[in-house]
């Protein structure tokens, strides 16, 4: 069945299957936070997105990815600083042996320490496959995001809670820091990326880029 990045607590994870690369989608808890899974078919290094909640599910779906190849997590990336994108962290990195990831300013708030601090244009290599830190300042300071280029040409983007269908994250009605944040996914994230990169958020359903330009002058007029 082709991807379609709709999943639901508790239900089955969905699959994206490429040349070089597999993700899977899942969610957990009743926030309905996504968490994935990407693996790296050369060297089936796996990489988890957010251990959010719900350790036994995310250590099932570390399993899912063994047809793909995987051979056990490797890294672990805290999007952002936020309690409920971290609720399984510790309880997964020691099942795992893992290593955990996660945006310089966002660190000092995990439960646990990263072993890589990443900053802007940073990468985290999984195997054969390079992905790319996008610091994306604004719902946290040290929100990240993640670009992966797959060998067919297509482009992913993990983006946490800074950027979803309809809109760019939760800033709490401070101006300032919606400014920041509308600013550097414009810059870092609409300018350099084509319109047909699927947009993986934290949180729901999943977009492309070239779904959200459009609006980018609408979500500037309405300040949210």
């Amino acid at each position: 069945m082709a991807y379609t990045g709709v999943v639901n607590p508790g239900g089955p994870s969905d699959v994206r299957e490429l040349p070089d690369v597999v993700i899977r989608k899942a969610s957990v808890s009743s926030m309905d936070n996504n968490a994935y899974l990407v693996t790296d078919r050369a060297t089936g290094e796996q990489l988890l997105v957010d251990a959010a909640d719900d350790g036994p599910r995310l250590l099932a779906l570390v399993a899912e990815g063994i047809p793909d190849g995987g051979h056990g997590v490797a890294t672990v990336l805290t999007t952002h600083q936020h309690w409920d994108h971290h609720r399984a962290l510790a309880d997964v990195l020691e099942a795992t042996g893992a290593r955990s990831a996660a945006g310089r300013d966002d660190a000092p708030h995990l439960p646990v320490a990263p072993d890589v601090l990443l900053d802007h244009a940073d990468t985290l290599q999984l195997g054969a496959l390079t992905l790319e830190a996008v610091h994306l300042r604004g719902h946290t300071p040290g929100s990240v995001a993640l670009v992966l280029r797959a060998g067919d040409g297509s482009t992913h983007v993990f983006t946490g809670d800074s950027l979803f269908p309809g809109g760019v994250g939760n800033t709490q009605q401070d101006p300032q820091r919606f400014a920041q944040l509308l600013g550097d996914v414009e810059q870092r994230l609409f300018d350099v990326l084509p319109d047909d990169a699927w947009v993986y958020p934290g949180h729901g359903r999943d977009t492309t880029i070239g779904a959200e330009r459009p609006h980018l002058g609408e979500w500037r007029a309405r300040g949210w």
